[in-house]
């Protein structure tokens, strides 16, 4: 496999004080979603960033759930644009993402628009939390954004099937971006099985960011992913449970400059074809692996 001739912009975040300085000259957009917590709109409405439009991640941000496809397959490109139209966006808009889980939602609709073709978006470092300890103010107060008027098309950012994740993991670089005990195979709360990709290597994505939850420096996070083997010169791809906390690796590797594939179906939707391999335990990058003999 090739690796990724597209440039990478490594202005993906906005931080509080920035944003505050430029909220009214852009679409903000407020991603409140987290794994066993499906009240985000009710929290959006007890108070969000002021001007901030709800993003509903399930129904927004992915498409119908199935085993084939896994638990959030890409939206279509039409239903993608009709959300994106809804929430005001306009062609050469600049667009900031937040929510209150570290950004693992923010970065979905970060990369679904990156992917999609807006070239100007970013996610706010630190999120609701971050906003609210830097002094800012939040309110409840629900905009109606005029009809937008952005024209979709995918295929801005690349993207790995099953298949291509299999072969990047014996070729190339590909990273799961799940806690550690998921990718050994130690527990397994949602999917069919346990364990990862035969290949891949760990690098939980919780771990890009500090006990603040602002993302790491860069050197840190460098350092990070080059024990993983990825860098600049290597190819990458990233999967997670279902394709949203991969995003904000995919994220946090394109802050340093390294570009990323995402695998949408990740471990939901490999873990669910019989035909798969699976593997547990920790693996050692392949460079590290003694020679046999």
């Amino acid at each position: 496999m090739a690796r990724y001739g597209r440039p990478v912009t490594t202005d993906v975040l906005i931080a509080a004080a920035e944003l505050a300085d430029t909220i009214d000259r852009l679409v903000l957009l407020d991603v409140r979603y987290k794994l066993g917590d499906p009240e985000g709109l009710a929290h959006y409405l007890e108070g969000h960033l002021p001007g901030a439009v709800y993003v509903d991640l399930d129904t927004e941000l992915a498409g119908p759930p199935s085993r084939e496809q896994g638990r959030h397959p890409l939206p279509a490109l039409t239903d993608l644009q009709r959300s994106a139209r809804r929430w005001g966006i306009n062609a050469g808009d600049p667009v900031v993402i937040y929510d209150d889980w570290g950004g693992m939602a923010a970065a979905r609709a970060w990369w679904l628009l990156r992917w999609a073709g807006v070239s100007d978006v970013r996610v706010l470092d630190g999120g609701l939390a971050g906003w609210i300890a830097a002094g800012h103010p939040i309110d409840t107060d629900v905009p109606e954004p005029e009809e937008g008027n952005v024209e979709l098309a995918g295929g801005a950012l690349p993207v790995l099937d099953a298949d291509q994740a299999e072969a990047l993991a014996r070729t190339g670089v590909l990273l799961d971006a799940r806690a550690g005990e998921r990718y050994r195979g130690e527990v397994e709360p949602i999917d069919p099985k346990a364990g990862h990709i035969p290949g891949a290597r760990t690098v939980p994505t919780a771990e890009n960011l500090d006990h603040r939850g602002l993302f790491r420096p860069a050197a840190e996070l460098r350092e990070r992913f080059a024990a993983a083997g990825a860098g600049e010169r290597t190819t990458v791809g990233v999967y997670c449970g279902s394709g949203v906390t991969a995003a904000h690796e995919v994220l946090a590797l394109a802050s340093v400059g390294i570009p990323a594939a995402l695998y949408p179906g990740s471990w939901s939707q490999w873990s669910g074809d019989d035909s798969r391999p699976v593997a547990t335990g920790d693996e050692r990058p392949r460079e590290q692996r003694p020679e046999a003999g």
